[in-house]
């Protein structure tokens, strides 16, 4: 409750302020060069590299840890939740599980999706979670075991995420790759570079790597 009060108090701050304060008084690591806006931070940790940025109006709670590396980018009216390790009924199975959310170098969440971070989410250098409205989901029920159950949601580097598209628990998207705009991706795509699509995401058909200025850029950010 202390920590709610406290984030809350610091909302409306400038960021150079938040930033100072996180670091001196909730122990985290930000590098002075970050942003962070108007966004409530209720995560256990949190590690932010050298230009790296919150946007507005995000909600961040529940989750272990979040780390954005340099230059990646976590935008506005972003929801990011997950379920905190501790005793509890649920999910005391996956006793591996990592609630934590880590946006790797020049990588970027856009606006307006929902994070399930009960397990660990990763999104690979490079790569964009692009539009709006889409859900990664790290847990669900298993109908058979009538419980609870995550698993990890990885997205590789270079990859392109179409607006309006759901990943599945144990849901992997291979280097190089891009996933059609409503696409429903339920398992491990195995193939890099590939274009995938539809309900389920199948391979549609591989993609030119040389013709893709984007899968070789070396800044993230797309003008």
């Amino acid at each position: 409750m202390i920590k709610i009060i406290f984030m809350v108090s610091t909302f409306c701050l400038p960021s150079r302020i938040k930033v100072f304060l996180y670091n001196r008084i909730l122990g985290w690591e930000l590098e002075a060069t970050v942003t962070i806006g108007l966004s409530l931070i209720l995560c256990d940790k949190l590690v932010m590299e050298r230009g790296s940025n919150i946007g507005n109006l995000t909600v961040i709670k529940g989750i272990a840890k979040l780390c954005i590396e340099e230059n990646g980018s976590l935008g506005s009216l972003n929801w990011v939740t997950g379920f905190p390790l501790g005793e509890s009924k649920h999910f005391d199975k996956d006793i591996e599980r990592k609630p934590l959310l880590h946006i790797k170098k020049h990588a970027a969440i856009t606006s307006r999706h929902l994070i399930d971070c009960t397990d660990s989410v990763i999104i690979g250098e490079y790569s964009t979670f692009a539009g709006f409205r889409s859900q990664i989901l790290s847990h669900s029920i298993n109908l058979k075991e009538s419980r609870q159950r995550c698993k990890p949601v990885i997205i590789g580097s270079y990859c392109f995420v179409g607006t309006g598209c759901i990943f599945l628990p144990g849901s992997s998207l291979p280097n190089n790759s891009i996933l059609a705009a409503g696409s429903v991706l339920t398992n491990y795509a195995f193939e890099e570079g590939c274009l995938y699509g539809g309900v389920p995401a199948k391979k549609i058909k591989n993609i030119d790597l040389a013709e893709y200025k984007y899968m070789h850029r070396k800044v993230g950010f797309v003008t």
